[in-house]
């Protein structure tokens, strides 16, 4: 347990931001996890609009830091390559 003033203070800094981190960790996974769902599912054009959604909240994510915007940039690049391959194979089948 913190002892000072200033001690007590960051705890509770600490404790909102992990909560807030948190949160954005987890909406980020669900909306990976919808755009890999509609890719699999074969439905391109929800996965379209999926895919805007998560790389505006990989985007935010990297920005405020919550993940590094370096895997930000590398999850993003692996989303739009499987939607690519996705939508060759459906055009070619």
């Amino acid at each position: 347990m913190p002892n000072t003033k200033s001690a007590k203070k960051r705890l509770r800094q600490n404790k909102v931001r992990r909560l807030r981190n948190r949160m954005v960790k987890s909406s980020l996974r669900t909306q990976i996890r919808k755009f890999r769902e509609a890719v699999k599912a074969g439905d391109l054009e929800k996965a379209a609009v999926e895919i805007r959604v998560a790389q505006k909240k990989l985007d935010q994510a990297g920005a405020k830091r919550v993940i590094h915007p370096n895997k930000a940039a590398r999850t993003k690049s692996r989303l739009v390559k499987l939607l690519r391959r996705a939508q060759t194979q459906g055009s070619a089948g």
